[in-house]
């Protein structure tokens, strides 16, 4: 398979998206390639310097001349920057061009990276909007929550869609047999919750073969009651980059505290907490697929380092070999009677107040 990587998207971008390019060399199995996209003559420079062949088989370079940076307008940056390495890079994931590749990873500009994706990759057949799906580790289980900031003001049919794709990508890459997929709320109570995420709750309790198990809270999520979590691109960001805080600020305070009762304790207790660390460090869990779109798309941490990219790397070999689009393509066939009924009963003129109680 083919994977090609935005080098020059990223907060330590180009140096650390190279580095952890170089480092998952050793990881492909034959036969394998990185298509990197960039400026060219950087990256050649780049290689060299860590004593890679420009000829190595296991590469191709892509050049790109324009960058998006971090602090652009997602959606004007893909038009007028149509040289950039993250329009490049998802011009090589569209179905159709002559050196297409499987999957495209970019630790860039998010926005852009689905804007992008959207433009030239499009969506699956059936697929209203994509989101952004992230593999989360908790205590007991992983949790695969989407949207993680694809779409900040979703409608009730995209969150349905969100719960039914994500629950493709539970089965297919975390091999459960039947995930519990729940909805974020303010409240676990039937009553609470907008009418967008009511209505979503009377999508999912409609679709068979989705587990349904109903609302749970922010302070639920860490405790395995769920599988799939599914809330809008705002509330899923907002909570994976705080829990992203909490993990760090919770490990300095636990070696402080170590520190001020006994400095032997670090070394006693170095190697549980740096196990439970890696158990909860974003950096292993690599990038995360948007999605919905024809093709393969992983959005890495802005802030990726090098062993995030290769870890990223080793998730769009697993992604693209679990068969997910293919899966999500039937299941989206399979429960389009639910949103159809959906779609009609919301189109169908609502019967004023008045009206109701003179009828009564």
């Amino acid at each position: 398979m083919r994977i090609a990587v935005d080098i020059f998207g990223g907060d330590h971008a180009p140096d650390a998206i190279l580095k952890g390019c170089v480092m998952a060399l050793g990881d492909l199995p034959p036969g394998d390639q990185l298509v990197l996209v960039g400026k060219a003559g950087d990256i050649f420079e780049m290689l060299e310097e860590r004593g890679v062949d420009r000829d190595d088989p296991r590469i191709e370079v892509v050049h790109a001349e324009q960058v998006i940076e971090m602090g652009d307008s997602a959606a004007k940056a893909v038009r007028s920057k149509v040289d950039s390495s993250i329009v490049k890079m998802s011009m090589l994931g569209a179905e159709g061009h002559p050196n297409r590749c499987d999957v495209v990873l970019s630790a860039g500009n998010t926005g852009a990276c689905v804007a992008a994706a959207m433009l030239h990759m499009r969506r699956l057949p059936g697929v209203i909007r994509p989101g952004i799906t992230v593999t989360i580790p908790a205590f007991h289980n992983n949790i695969v929550l989407i949207d993680a900031g694809a779409n900040p003001e979703p409608k009730a049919e995209h969150l349905w869609q969100y719960g039914v794709m994500a629950d493709v990508m539970a089965r297919k890459v975390l091999k459960l047999d039947n995930p519990r997929v729940a909805v974020m709320n303010i409240g676990s109570e039937e009553a609470k919750g907008t009418g967008i995420i009511k209505q979503t709750r009377d999508l999912l309790k409609a679709t068979p073969g989705i587990n349904y198990i109903g609302y749970i809270e922010g302070r639920d999520f860490f405790e395995g009651v769920a599988d799939v979590v599914v809330t809008d691109g705002l509330v899923g960001n907002t909570l994976l980059k705080a829990a992203e805080g909490m993990a760090k600020s919770l490990f300095k305070a636990i070696a402080a505290e170590m520190i001020a009762i006994d400095p032997s304790l670090v070394s006693k207790f170095e190697p549980v907490v740096k196990s439970i660390y890696a158990k909860n460090d974003y950096h292993e869990y690599g990038g995360a697929p948007l999605l919905g779109v024809n093709g393969a798309c992983f959005i890495a941490h802005g802030s990726s380092e090098p062993r995030t990219i290769r870890a990223a790397i080793r998730n769009c070999r697993i992604f693209h070999h679990a068969h997910v689009n293919e899966a999500i393509v039937t299941r989206l066939a399979e429960v389009t009677p639910v949103l159809e009924a959906f779609q009609q009963r919301e189109s169908q003129p609502k019967e004023s107040a008045v009206g109701a109680n003179q009828g009564a």
